[in-house]
């Protein structure tokens, strides 16, 4: 029996949270479930970065779960997915899940994901960073998980901010073989050249 085409996205409140509304919004016409958990935090960002409602995201997924549902269908690996991505993703909550000491349903969640060894991506949004991160960071690499920080791919040459955007989210989904025809992919023929 097949896994289930089914994908919890995480939505913390770091800056950046039109990374985790543009992966709901290109992952909408594939053959994929989505699972959408804000945190409070994410609510908040909402507000100071767009000028959407909490109701619009929500809608953007097929299910959303309130963030202190610890009972819901994620918290629970019998429930089976693809994995998750948490975009953007706080310190606070990487830090969470790489201690297992979870508080919400979206660190819950995760923990699952890793338990399960399925695959979690974590677009961690912080710099610079100190080294208390980047060992945590470590510790989560080596308990499976993929820390993808949003980082801009400038050979793509981007002419907007969607365009980044775009591109960071498409390589994320890229992990778990999702193809959203976003990316400009390097050796392709549609990429600008520079001749030296």
């Amino acid at each position: 029996m097949s896994t289930p085409s089914r994908l919890i996205i995480g939505i913390t409140g770091a800056t950046g949270i039109q990374f985790g509304i543009r992966m709901l919004e290109l992952l909408k016409p594939l053959p994929v479930t989505t699972h959408l958990v804000m945190s409070a935090t994410a609510e908040v960002a909402l507000a100071y970065e767009t000028t959407r409602k909490v109701a619009e995201i929500r809608e953007l997924a097929d299910v959303w779960h309130p963030v202190n549902d610890l009972g819901a269908a994620i918290s629970s690996g019998s429930f089976k997915t693809l994995g998750m991505v948490v975009a953007p993703c706080t310190i606070r909550t990487m830090s969470e899940i790489a201690t297992g000491v979870t508080t919400t349903l979206l660190s819950r969640a995760a923990d699952v994901v890793l338990k399960e060894r399925r695959r979690l991506v974590l677009m961690v949004r912080e710099t610079p960073l100190h080294t208390g991160h980047l060992r945590t960071m470590t510790q989560l690499s080596e308990m499976g998980a993929i820390i993808a920080p949003p980082v801009p791919a400038f050979y793509a040459a981007p002419h907007t901010l969607e365009d980044m955007v775009d591109h960071a989210v498409g390589r994320v989904l890229d992990l778990f073989d999702l193809d959203t025809n976003v990316v400009k992919r390097w050796g392709e023929d549609d990429l600008p050249r520079r001749r030296v």
